[in-house]
């Protein structure tokens, strides 16, 4: 846990229709909501045919986030959470955005899977909502995709996040503005073919409720309670009413929809469009509306995090565990990365030295987990499983951090892996995996004994390993490791000094 926890926490969403924020006090580890901001950018909309983001939209971007991060600038980095979804995990010029994004913000953004975005969303609604049902159906519909999540109390069981939302579907059907029952219907069709093969787990019958969290669906709950169509959430007889309402008109802006807000207009449609083929497909008859979504998920997730309750953790024992890794080996690999890192001047990482154990202890434990799969290559195996498995509480660039250390922590010290990563760690990680190199090295033969206390420095490009007089002597194969290290190393560019 932090020292001091701080007193405000922040969670922004960098969503494909929305950018929202919200900023919250926290005392004694209660939450207060002081400050909501959301602004509707429609990243979704500027991705061309090629999936690059273009100029004008990430400059529209851009100024919201200016305008974000003179709330949170100079929040401290452990009070922030900032996460991209759909666009920003399609755009293929998505880092240099990112870059930019970054630098407005003054924090890092962390790009999160479809998966990882509807665990966040469950959390954002069972930490939202007062219900009494045993089993949840929660559904969000994104600017890019849709989620869908059954979850009892806080634990969200099935997941699943769909390439369709408010946004893509209102430009592939409705890009004009203009309306018909034929394109309505095709868009209907679009959706009830992407939800199609996940029918079957999301059926009604195989839960008590069915929830709504996005913008998409409060505007339609908004919709029809002012229409006098349904007036306990969104109904099937209500949507149906709304659907009617659409074939009947020619164009969105003669939607006449009161309590639509004119932002939403644009891919309103498109959203009925899903909620009508979700409701089709899973014979829904009603859903209530959370006010609970991605961001409030976000906090409650930081939180773990300030009071040392990480979910990340978790998901790395429940991975180990799923590979049959030896934790008792892994657990000599973390007590010698701990007596490395004490050596290290506090200020050797760009990153604080809690930071840097962290992902080395998770490494330690995942490094083995190929073996599972095959004994041959099995750190790329490893690395393999680690950067694109579904793992709770990492982001993508969490994941290809753990991943680059765990694949080069034997054999070629290979720096290229580390090249694609972002800023620090692209200069850090390397480091990270010497120290893990090492500590698997000194434990190679297995045998649970205390490696004798040695002297470990490291300058520029020169490593130091003192051993007390006579020990490796006693351990001519470790002796042998560490020379063959010392070669690998070399083409790296570092010296390693033993004696």
């Amino acid at each position: 846990m932090l020292k001091k926890p701080p007193s405000c926490v922040a969670a922004v969403d960098l969503g494909s229709n929305s950018f929202h924020m919200i900023v919250c006090s926290l005392t004694d580890g209660k939450l207060q909501t002081i400050d909501r901001l959301k602004e509707m950018v429609r990243l979704a909309s500027g991705l061309d045919k090629r999936n690059f983001l273009d100029e004008v939209t990430q400059e529209r971007a851009l100024a919201c986030l200016e305008r974000f991060g003179q709330r949170i600038r100079h929040f401290p980095p452990e009070s922030v959470r900032i996460v991209g979804t759909s666009t920003l995990r399609t755009a293929r010029n998505a880092a240099q955005f990112l870059e930019k994004a970054e630098l407005a913000l003054n924090h890092p953004i962390h790009i999160i899977s479809g998966i990882e975005e509807a665990r966040l969303i469950y959390q954002g609604v069972a930490n939202n909502l007062s219900s009494q049902a045993k089993l949840r159906l929660v559904m969000d519909i994104g600017g890019g995709s849709t989620e869908y999540i059954i979850g009892s109390g806080d634990n969200p069981l099935d997941k699943e996040s769909l390439p369709m939302g408010c946004v893509t579907v209102s430009n592939l059907f409705f890009k004009d503005g203009k309306l018909s029952k034929t394109e309505f219907n095709q868009a209907v069709l679009f959706a009830q073919r992407r939800l199609e093969p996940f029918q079957q787990k999301f059926q009604a019958g195989l839960w008590d409720e069915a929830i709504g969290a996005s913008g998409s669906l409060r505007a339609i709950d908004k919709v029809l309670l002012a229409k006098n169509w349904s007036n306990n959430g969104i109904t099937r007889e209500g949507l149906e009413l709304l659907v009617q309402h659409i074939y009947n008109t020619p164009h969105i802006n003669a939607l006449n929809l009161p309590e639509l807000d004119p932002e939403r207009l644009p891919v309103f449609v498109g959203g009925v469009a899903i909620v009508y083929a979700t409701f089709k497909s899973l014979n829904i008859t009603q859903m209530t509306i959370s006010d609970g979504a991605l961001r409030e998920g976000l906090i409650h997730d930081l939180l773990g995090r300030i009071y040392d309750h990480d979910i990340r953790s978790a998901t790395v024992r429940q991975i180990a565990e799923r590979y049959h890794v030896d934790i008792l080996h892994a657990q000599r690999i973390k007590q010698t990365v701990d007596y490395l890192l004490a050596q290290l001047p506090e200020d050797y990482f760009q990153i604080d030295h809690e930071q840097a154990r962290q992902f080395l202890h998770w490494a330690a434990e995942l490094h083995e987990l190929g073996h599972d799969i095959a004994h041959s290559q099995y750190h790329k195996h490893s690395a393999y499983v680690i950067e694109n498995g579904d793992f709770a509480g990492f982001s993508r660039q969490d994941q290809m951090l753990l991943a680059a250390i765990v694949r080069v922590h034997r054999r070629k010290f290979a720096l290229k892996v580390f090249a694609d990563l972002p800023a620090p760690w692209h200069y850090e990680a390397p480091k990270l995996a010497l120290l893990l190199r090492l500590s698997v090295l000194l434990h190679r033969n297995r045998q649970d004994y205390e490696v004798p206390q040695f002297q470990f420095s490291w300058v520029k490009s020169k490593i130091k390993l003192r051993f007390p007089d006579g020990w490796l002597d006693t351990s001519p194969l470790t002796q042998a490791d560490l020379l063959y290290e010392a070669e690998n190393l070399k083409i790296a560019g570092l010296k390693l000094e033993v004696a």
